[in-house]
This record gives structure tokens, C-alpha cells and sequence, in this order.
């Protein structure tokens, strides 16, 4: 069945009048579906809205099947409607409420320190399953299509954003849209492994997200070691796309740095320096989370804080990002679903 959070506003009111039905009816069944509730629970629809739209469209695109509770995140299984799963983290701040969801079941990027695509690309998600995310936890934490409880969302989970680009698209269109719940984008991150030319389509969308490059390496040689992607879109693509993209948009670029023994040495650390000199950008330095399925360490913290140094003392602002979710899987790089593999003995984590 097709998915009501799948629609905008504008394919929801010709929907409705397709239906015969009075226009005002879409900002009613619009309401309900931002405050991700069912058919049943919209007292001001009338029968005949409700049995048609019923008919033709599932009111919820996913569901919080589980929700693990840590020190300082909450991580929630989310019940796709055919039975895939996929994750999502909670993560307060004294500056607002973040929310990581993911954008694809699985991950075929094959990055080696992470552990979202350990079973590869299962498929991608639409953009309404994106939105239901948003709107099952924020409904679950409280919050409304007015007042809502999330203050930023990160496409940092399971899956590459621009592997997916359309339905992404879409999501972020319709998430930053008044008649959405009207997210700013600068408080909207999108994180890529790097496809250069969707970096440049994502430009001239003009929809101006902040945009992550996940970068991990200085050299082809060593980016290529840790990420397949690279071999296709390598450090020179990126990097001018990167530029590219902050020419068009005017927001700073964020440079993702997780640190492993293979790219952390002084030298590789000099060779990055002279590779992000000069341009507009933040890097951020991520101490590699262990995923035992890929026996790779962070490093020791004296050792991150002299990364830091160097690259502040470059000119090149950089700080350790805070992990958050750790200790329940859900920090950067862990983001993979076990539920089906501890219930059925088997290995399906995505």
C-alpha cells in the first residue's frame, strides 16, 4: 500500500480533490498525518475522507518497534510497513535536540570502520519513511507540528543520503516546507561518502543543508584502503564539490575525520593540512567507535588532542566531536540493526 507521509502538500490536495472531497480537507489530513496519528484517531474527518484515504494509503510509514535507552542518547528500531528495519538515534543538547535517521536499509558504500552496511544495500527508503521518523519520535518525545521537540535532524544512520538522492530530495523539500514541520536548513546536516556529482546536483537544488563530507583520509591511497567509494569519486572530485557546493549554498563545510591507526600518523595529519588549507570549512575529528565485526581502534586521547593542535595551529578549525550513544550502539559509525539477528540466532544486522 502506498504511504500518506509519501505525499506533499501539493500531491495531497490533488489527491483530496481527485477524491471529490472539499480542499480544506487536506490541511486536515495533513494535520494528522504531522502529528503521526491514524485514520482513526482524526475526530475531524468524516467517514467517507477516512474510509477513501484508508483505502488507498497507509497513515504511518513506520513505527518505534524498540527503544534502547543510554547515558546521554536513545536509539529506536524503526518498523518499516514491510517488515525491514532500520535505526535511528535520539540525542539531546543544551542547544536543542538532535536527530540522526537513517536513509536507506543497509549500505553498500562498504566503508571498513563502519558497521551500517556489514550486509550491504537492502533498499533505499522513501521519502516519507525519512519523514515518519522524524514524526514517530518527535510525537513519541511530546512534540507537535507547531512545537516540535527535534531542533535538528543529521542523515547520518544507515545508507548514503546521495545513493538515494530523489527520495532524499523530496524528504528534505518536504521537511523544510511550511505545510511540513518547517525545519530551517541550516538545521538539517546531510553526510556523504563523497559522490562528487550528486554533491553538485545537491548545490543547484538551492535548498542550502549543511553538508558533512565524510573524508577519513588525505591521499587517494590511504581514502581508497577505507572507502570503496573513493576509487570512483576520488579526494580532487570531492573536494572541488565540496567547493562547489559552498559556493552555491554559502554554508561552511564540514569535514568528517575518523581517526584510525592507518590515517593519523603526523604526516598524514601534514598532508591534510595542505589539502584543507585555504577553503571554508570545519573539520570535525570523530575518535574511531569500535564495531567488533571490524576489529579497528580509536585512538589514545593525547594523541586526538595533538591532531587537533596541528590542524588549529594550521588555521584550520577542528574539534572532537562529542560520541553520544556508544554505549548503545548508536554512535557514529555503530548504526546497524541486531534485532532480527538476536531473535532468530541469525546474522541480519543491516
Amino acid at each position: 500500500m502506498k504511504l500518506l507521509q509519501d505525499l506533499d502538500f501539493n500531491e495531497l490536495t490533488r489527491e483530496v480533490i481527485d477524491g471529490g472531497f472539499p480542499k480544506y480537507r487536506a490541511d486536515q489530513l495533513n494535520d494528522m498525518r504531522l502529528r503521526n496519528r491514524d485514520y482513526s484517531e482524526a475526530n475531524n474527518l468524516p467517514k467517507a475522507v477516512k474510509d477513501y484515504f484508508s483505502a488507498r494509503y497507509a497513515a504511518r510509514s513506520v513505527r518505534i518497534l524498540e527503544t534502547v535507552r543510554g547515558k546521554d542518547a536513545e536509539k529506536y528500531l524503526f518498523l518499516l510497513n514491510d517488515g525491514n528495519i532500520v535505526e535511528g538515534v535520539f540525542m539531546p543538547h543544551n542547544y536543542g535536540n538532535s536527530l540522526c535517521i537513517s536513509t536507506q536499509v543497509g549500505c553498500r558504500m562498504g566503508c571498513v570502520f563502519c558497521a551500517s552496511g556489514l550486509n550491504g544495500l537492502i533498499r533505499d527508503l522513501s521519502a516519507g519513511e525519512m519523514a515518519g521518523e522524524v514524526l514517530a519520535v518527535n510525537a513519541l518525545k511530546g512534540g507537535t507540528p507547531s512545537d516540535r521537540v527535534i531542533n535538528n535532524i543529521v542523515l547520518m544512520g544507515s545508507g548514503e543520503p546521495l545513493d538515494n538522492y530523489d527520495n532524499v530530495v523530496k524528504f528534505l523539500k518536504m521537511i523544510t516546507d511550511p505545510k511540513g514541520l518547517n525545519f530551517g536548513a541550516r538545521n538539517i546536516a546531510l553526510s556523504t561518502s563523497g559522490l562528487s556529482e550528486k554533491i553538485r546536483k545537491l548545490a543547484d537544488e538551492k535548498i542550502g543543508v549543511v553538508l558533512s563530507v565524510s573524508l577519513h583520509a588525505p591521499t587517494d591511497e590511504q581514502r581508497s584502503a577505507l572507502m570503496p567509494v573513493n576509487r570512483s569519486n576520488p579526494i580532487s572530485e570531492v573536494m572541488a564539490a565540496a567547493d562547489y557546493y559552498f559556493e552555491k549554498t554559502g554554508r561552511r563545510i564540514i569535514v568528517e575525520y575518523a581517526l584510525t591507526e592507518q590515517n593519523s600518523d603526523d604526516e598524514s595529519i601534514k598532508k591534510l593540512i595542505k589539502l584543507l588549507k585555504g577553503r571554508c570549512l570545519h573539520v570535525n575529528l570523530i575518535n574511531l567507535n569500535y564495531v567488533k565485526e571490524r576489529g579497528m581502534n580509536g585512538l589514545g586521547r593525547k594523541r586526538v588532542e595533538r591532531i587537533a593542535k596541528m590542524l588549529n595551529a594550521a588555521g584550520i578549525g577542528a574539534t572532537l566531536r562529542r560520541s553520544m550513544g556508544n554505549d548503545i550502539e548508536g554512535a557514529c559509525g555503530q548504526l546497524r540493526n541486531k534485532y532480527l539477528s538476536e531473535k532468530s540466532g541469525g546474522e541480519n544486522g543491516i
